[in-house]
């Protein structure tokens, strides 16, 4: 299950009328809005498909100037890092090996230094665990 967050833009002197025709059209939630026009709802759907198939009714009604997915929750993506996160070492292996001497650990806990965070991720990543 998929579980989206969309900001749908209109004029204010739409707003009531695209409210309401949120309210009507079954693919949505409705949740708020402001004086401005920026209306705040959420689809939900087995597959990304399905979630892209609501949205495209969302932005067929009429006065909606746009309707622009923010956030997202996919209960399989979760489940996937969750798994990763289970599996895994909470200490990295490097950390527990008694023949590297500790001068050949790097520290990569400050990325308040980091001049390159690109650089630093990518390090990182190279990392034997």
């Amino acid at each position: 299950m998929n579980i989206s967050s969309i900001v749908v833009q209109t004029l204010p002197k739409y707003l009531d009328e695209v409210v309401q025709n949120l309210k009507d059209c079954e693919v949505c939630d409705y949740h708020m809005h402001d004086e401005k026009g920026r209306i705040i709802i959420t689809i939900e759907g087995e597959a990304v498909s399905e979630e892209l198939e609501k949205l495209r009714v969302i932005e067929a009604i009429p006065h909606v100037i746009t309707a622009d997915m923010q956030m997202s929750y996919s209960e399989d993506e979760l489940d996937a890092h969750m798994e990763v996160i289970a599996n895994g070492d909470a200490v990295p292996k490097m950390l527990n090996d008694d023949s590297i001497p500790a001068s050949a650990i790097r520290y990569n806990g400050d990325l308040k230094k980091k001049e390159d965070l690109t650089t630093f991720a990518k390090n990182f990543d190279k990392t034997k665990r």
